[in-house]
């Protein structure tokens, strides 16, 4: 799909992605489902790693008061329609997050996934530069207007991974740094970016411009 033939995403078109979208726990138990069946052993491997990330922060991350707070002003439905994949790390270690937060909301704050190469039209319509990289959140109000973007990697490692990657001596082990700076950061960077969406969808009007 060249630029020129990128599709418009419509409202009613972000409605159907928000209905086809699954849940975090359909997204594990379909996890779970990949990592058995899959037919790529280094796929295989890039799952079973993922699962154990994703362990390590819903056990570790816990919401910050100043972010409970500003999701407790939250007042009218929005939704984080996320494009993700099971063998990505980045997804691994955000995705998390974003659950805890959203439950805050006690569905205030409605969080669907998607899978990426299952929605080549969503995807090309938020590419990061000229690269389909997630995962990639976009932030809707209850009458489907985006109120915010967020992605693929919280830009304090977005800045790393391209300092690493334009590196000859580091190119080839980014990946692993990445995931030290994860481990180190403990989601506050994320915290911070998150704290930022939720603020942009509490003071957002949807009845202003439906």
């Amino acid at each position: 799909m060249t630029a020129t033939e990128i599709k418009t995403i419509r409202k009613s078109d972000y409605q159907n992605y928000i209905e086809k979208g699954i849940g975090y726990d359909q997204y594990k138990h379909q996890m779970a489902e990949d990592l058995l069946y899959n037919a790529d052993p280094k796929i295989k491997e890039y799952i079973n790693l993922n699962q154990h990330r994703m362990s390590r922060v819903e056990k570790t991350y816990q919401v910050s008061e100043a972010l409970a707070q500003q999701v407790k002003r939250v007042t009218h439905k929005t939704y984080w329609l996320i494009l993700a994949e099971h063998w990505c790390g980045d997804a691994a270690q955000t995705l998390p997050a974003f659950q805890k937060v959203a439950g805050l909301s006690k569905g205030i704050i409605d969080m669907k996934l998607v899978y990426r190469d299952e929605n080549p039209e969503l995807m090309e319509a938020y590419l990061t530069g000229e690269s389909r990289s997630i995962p990639k959140l976009i932030q809707l109000d209850a009458h489907y207007h985006v109120t915010g973007i967020w992605g693929p990697r919280p830009n304090e490692a977005q800045k790393l991974v391209k300092e690493l990657k334009s590196n000859p001596a580091t190119a080839a082990t980014y990946s692993t740094e990445l995931h030290k700076w994860y481990a180190h950061d403990k989601q506050r960077a994320l915290e911070r970016e998150i704290l930022k969406l939720v603020s942009r969808a509490s003071m957002f009007c949807p009845d202003c411009f439906n």
